[in-house]
């Protein structure tokens, strides 16, 4: 059976990586993504050689480009001049979504904003990615990934209690606003179905992370205070916790009804003299006598490795736990291999290698995560071409002019 989104076609006028990951994303449940890229240079995240002082380079790509861009067809123009724009509204006429991540007025000041694409086609989708939303003081400033975490409140509700603010290493903003920009733009698709309109769709850095952090910011907009931040030697619930064990691998147990595993859990770790200990006879002692009993729950798991651990918890009872992963760990963990969350792919260029996989599983029409990036322009002639009906000798002037 066809991927869901087979015939939809994308035109993905987005650079870094919000806007890319968002059409990457169609792209993987089966849209047409049309990538329209700066004719001399392209998207500027092919140019990524180094983050945090760790080489990206690799025979000639980098992992940033193709995680961000698989699947995606190039088109490179110079946008600037009048024939590249006629070769996007002949794109537009043809096609369902329109996704640009460009600062307020950008798109206007080229022509390529909704209204002038939504005269060529007035089903046409158009999706914004932004810092800080369509609309306030802020709307037009720029933003990147660090500026979304740091104006969401997300730097300030990580790490230990008083401690400094905290960045989230790999782009989770960014990822963040891609998956609610793609969101929306599976909403606007289904509304075009059933009401036969086109429309706009924005998707920010602020309101994603906002909605990623939603039970946090309840708090404040319900009760008007803040969840404190945690401490792991202090945490109310003990049960609800993680501890290093004798081989310097950390294992979480996640037990929030903890009056409930209490006796089987001191049976399990060797301590069933706290059973009846009144300092822990029930949740809320325990919660009063937390880093007492913490340090308790450190010593004894830090006698055993954490293999020993699990097996010695898998026996005991029907706990609630699991291993506390590294990113490193994740390509061989057995439920992410088996699930497809990271899966092996022959890359043309780079040869075996392995991909993020897709997170959600469509039963009769799933996606697909296999597939790579385009060169800059890979696919200029082809779309010219065979989409929009482009002569040779037409193209040949093209390239003449520096059009394409």
């Amino acid at each position: 059976m066809d991927a869901p989104l087979k015939g939809i076609r994308v035109i993905d006028w987005t650079i870094w990586q919000q806007g890319p990951v968002a059409t990457t994303m169609l792209a993987d449940l089966g849209a047409e993504v049309i990538k329209l890229e700066e004719r001399e240079r392209g998207d500027p995240g092919r140019g990524i050689f180094a983050v945090a002082g760790q080489s990206t380079d690799r025979s000639g790509r980098n992992f940033y480009f193709e995680a961000n861009n698989r699947h995606k067809k190039s088109i490179a123009l110079d946008l600037k001049r009048h024939e590249a724009r006629e070769i996007v509204y002949r794109l537009a006429a043809k096609s369902d979504v329109f996704v640009q991540n460009f600062r307020k007025g950008v798109g206007k000041r080229l022509g390529l904003d909704y209204e002038s694409l939504r005269a060529h086609n007035p089903r046409l989708i158009y999706a914004n990615a932004s810092g800080y939303g369509p609309e306030g003081p802020d709307s037009g400033e720029p933003s990147f990934d660090y500026l979304g975490q740091a104006r969401s409140g997300i730097m300030n509700a990580i790490g230990a209690p008083g401690s400094e603010p905290s960045y989230i290493f790999g782009g989770i903003a960014d990822q963040m606003g891609a998956i609610m920009l793609a969101y929306g733009v599976l909403g606007a698709l289904l509304s075009r179905e059933r009401y036969g309109v086109g429309q706009t769709v924005d998707a920010s850095h602020l309101g994603s992370m906002i909605a990623l952090q939603g039970l946090n910011v309840s708090a404040r907009t319900f009760m008007g205070m803040e969840l404190a931040r945690n401490s792991r030697a202090e945490a109310f619930n003990p049960l609800w916790n993680h501890y290093r064990c004798a081989d310097g691998k950390w294992i979480c147990l996640g037990m929030l009804q903890a009056d409930r595993y209490w006796k089987d859990i001191c049976t399990a770790l060797g301590l069933a003299e706290l059973i009846d200990e009144p300092r822990f006879k029930d949740i809320r002692a325990r919660g009063q006598n937390a880093a007492a009993l913490i340090a308790i729950f450190d010593r004894r798991f830090a006698e055993k490795p954490r293999n020993e651990w699990m097996k010695i918890l898998k026996e005991g009872g029907d706990f609630i736990y699991t291993v506390v992963n590294s990113v490193s760990d994740l390509p061989n963990d057995e439920q992410v291999k088996a699930n497809q969350y990271v899966v092996d792919y022959e890359h043309p260029v780079l040869g075996p290698t392995q991909l993020v996989g897709l997170p959600v599983r469509l039963g009769e029409t799933p996606g697909n995560p296999y597939g790579h990036a385009p060169e800059l322009g890979e696919h200029t002639e082809a779309i010219l071409t065979e989409l929009l009906g482009y002569k040779w000798e037409e193209i040949a002037r093209l390239r003449e002019a520096n059009v394409i």
